[in-house]
């Protein structure tokens, strides 16, 4: 029988990684924060004297390895989370693993039948939807208070630091905005109108060969479009919009990570919901829908199928076919 508090681990100590590793201190009456795994000794310790980790490891085997831990938190890059998560899995280790979920549908298949054969948890960390504003969103939605939706403006657009070394900047970690930024948007457009029948995207690339910008077009079944539009380069807009015939819904910067939103309808004055954090950083929503599932013996989240990550990536497959656009992992 599992515990009533799950022991995590975490993989690699970036600034994901330190969200939500403060985010299971938040909540230490479901969560236990047991291990940390870096490739590096000093930043090991860091990290587990910053938040209190009794197990530090110089590499990923021995995480994947320690009894203790029923679930590990991928943080590392993208590129490298097919490998990451498959140490994981193979070590019979429940897995929630930072969007997106690998580099290219393939590898997310891959994985997603690994998973499924070892009947073990496997979720890509979209932490978006479990925010209490989208919450409520998906509810309002589902009574139709849009009458019959139309449409998706989902916009982030914000600077990222010049860094070479970055990995929005550097190919060899998977550079560029559509896998990091755009993929919040897209996964929102597939939730909410599922697979698109047609898919166009156009970016301007800078000097390291990646997406500074990019902007996406999805057309649905029922003629919904969604537009999703992102930049590394340009000052912040994050507030999303999603309409229907009937009024719409905005949903104020950041959307992403949101703490209001405003309802507007025909005949009707604007009505605004606050959804207060509180002194939570946003990712305890997710870690506690995670645990909740893992202790019901569920090997998948229902709010974040392993369905719609695979099919999600294959949008972002096609749009890189698009712009004839590989990473040199892929090579």
């Amino acid at each position: 029988m599992m515990k009533d508090r799950v022991c995590w681990a975490i993989l690699g100590t970036g600034k994901i990684a330190n969200r939500f590793a403060a985010a299971l201190k938040n909540i230490p009456e479901h969560a236990d924060l047991v291990a940390i795994g870096s490739r590096r000794v000093e930043s090991a310790e860091e990290f587990g004297n910053t938040y209190q980790i009794p197990k530090r490891y110089v590499g990923y085997d021995r995480v994947a390895a320690d009894p203790d831990v029923d679930i590990v938190y991928i943080g590392t890059p993208g590129v490298f989370h097919h490998r990451d998560v498959s140490l994981c899995l193979n070590a019979g280790k429940n897995v929630l693993c930072e969007k997106a979920l690998t580099i290219n549908a393939p590898d997310a298949e891959e994985i997603i039948v690994l998973a499924r054969s070892r009947k073990l948890f496997l979720m890509e960390a979209m932490w978006t939807r479990f925010f209490p504003v989208h919450v409520h969103v998906r509810e309002l939605l589902k009574e139709g208070v849009l009458g019959e939706l139309r449409g998706l403006i989902a916009p982030f657009i914000a600077t990222v630091p010049a860094d070479p070394t970055n990995r929005f900047y550097n190919m060899n970690l998977g550079a560029g905005v559509l896998l990091d930024l755009s993929s919040y948007g897209i996964s929102w457009a597939y939730s909410l109108f599922g697979a698109p029948e047609e898919v166009k995207g156009t970016a301007f690339f800078g000097d390291t060969g990646a997406d500074y910008q990019s902007a996406c077009l999805l057309r649905f079944k029922e003629g919904q479009i969604a537009t999703v539009t992102s930049s590394m380069i340009a000052h912040d807009v994050k507030d999303a919009i999603v309409y229907g015939t009937e009024g719409k819904i905005v949903i104020h910067d950041p959307w992403y990570k949101p703490t209001a939103f405003t309802l507007f309808r025909e005949g009707h004055k604007p009505e605004r919901f606050e959804h207060a954090l509180e002194d939570y950083n946003g990712y305890e929503y997710e870690a506690l829908a995670v645990m909740d599932c893992i202790r019901a013996g569920k090997t998948e989240c229902d709010i974040v199928p392993l369905s719609d990550s695979l099919e999600i990536m294959k949008i972002l497959d096609e749009i890189r076919r698009q712009w004839n656009f590989s990473y040199p992992c892929e090579d």
